[in-house]
């Protein structure tokens, strides 16, 4: 790790150099170039920096201690002060392991977020409804900002799916880890009996990406141009403004009739087109590497039970790092923090035994 820190260290110095030669001034691409470099590597040095400091310091602390010549009162400082130094030491090295896990290059990206309702009818709709409210409230909360793209709604208030674009600093780094299945547990309004029903929603969360991460042939997408309609299918215009996607190669369909114009539904859905193929790159990787890496943590499997919601009960279980809270109702109302924060300590506790 400490061989690491001092080539990123090097490194750092070297740039910095760089970014001060006039030759490389003059050229704003290289020089911008340079310059995000530096911004990225610049909290590992400062940190690095602070941590040999500290190291110095307890050296220093300990020279006292086994000199002979020293007075009693300075040997007391020393002994105190190398007590303090020590667990600063033992903190600064947590914080540097955090400092050196890879980063993703996707966790500033705004996301598409897409809800599907699961086993369990009109329930799993109206569960299917609640999950989007959550997470547009949680996007409002973290001042993000939120576009409906599709929605397919029931006559109850539910919705068979939906999907989202979240716009904001370090979204995917934040929603990532809420892929997979989400369970709900309670009774449904038109349960006369008071029986609890178990039903279930998929969430995928998707990166948006830019054209030139997918490779995507026009000619293998048909398009298909129909009319929007909303609930219990009212028109909301008089012209085939909806757009229907359909990817050729891998069976990939997507919708959009959020806009009047044809136009911008077609831009739209080939925006989530990518994001969906990114996606299933992405995973394909994933599947590849997942006999190297067991974490649970950020897997993004599609078929993994995450989380249950229990109405009766007023809980909310995270399978994957067997966290309970009782606060069902704060949570569906956008209060992610508390599951969302222990789930990003997870999955860097479990990068960080890289560095044994």
């Amino acid at each position: 790790m400490y061989d690491k820190l001092d080539f990123i260290q090097n490194k750092y110095e070297e740039l910095s150099m760089k970014v001060s030669d006039p030759a490389v001034i003059a050229d704003q691409a290289v020089w911008q170039n340079y310059a995000r470099e530096i911004g990225e590597i610049e909290p590992i040095v400062q940190k690095y920096t602070e941590y040999r400091q500290v190291v110095d310091g307890i050296a220093e602390a300990r020279e006292i201690l086994e000199d002979g010549d020293s007075d009693e009162e300075m040997r007391q400082l020393a002994k105190m002060e190398l007590s303090e130094l020590e667990e600063k030491e033992e903190v600064l090295n947590e914080e540097l392991k955090v400092l050196l896990i890879p980063k993703d290059p996707n966790d500033q990206k705004n996301v598409y977020l897409e809800i599907r309702a699961g086993t369990g009818g009109d329930e799993a709709a109206l569960f299917g409804s609640d999950l989007m409210r959550m997470y547009m409230r949680y996007a409002e909360r973290r001042g993000w900002k939120t576009e409906i793209i599709d929605t397919n709604e029931t006559g109850i208030g539910g919705i068979k799916e939906a999907v989202i674009l979240i716009k904001g600093k370090g979204a995917y780094s934040r929603l990532k880890y809420e892929s997979g299945v989400h369970r709900v547990q309670r009774v449904p309004e038109t349960e006369s009996s008071g029986r609890i029903h178990t039903s279930a929603a998929t969430v995928a969360v998707l990166p948006e990406v830019e054209d030139v991460e997918v490779d995507l042939n026009p000619n293998d997408v048909r398009v298909d141009v129909y009319r929007a309609s909303g609930n219990g299918g009212q028109c909301v215009n008089t012209t085939d403004s909806a757009v229907r996607l359909t990817h050729i190669p891998t069976g990939l369909v997507v919708t959009c009739q959020d806009e009047k114009s044809q136009l911008k539904n077609k831009d739209k859905a080939f925006k989530v087109l990518r994001a969906k193929l990114y996606d299933m790159k992405m995973q394909q990787q994933h599947d590849e590497l997942a006999e190297e890496r067991k974490s649970q943590v950020g897997s993004g499997d599609r078929s993994e039970r995450i989380r249950t919601y229990n109405f009766p009960q007023g809980r909310i279980s995270d399978h994957r790092i067997g966290l309970t809270i009782y606060k069902l109702d704060y949570f569906l109302d956008g209060e992610l923090d508390e599951v969302i924060d222990a789930l990003i300590t997870s999955d860097q506790a479990e990068k960080m035994k890289n560095f044994g």
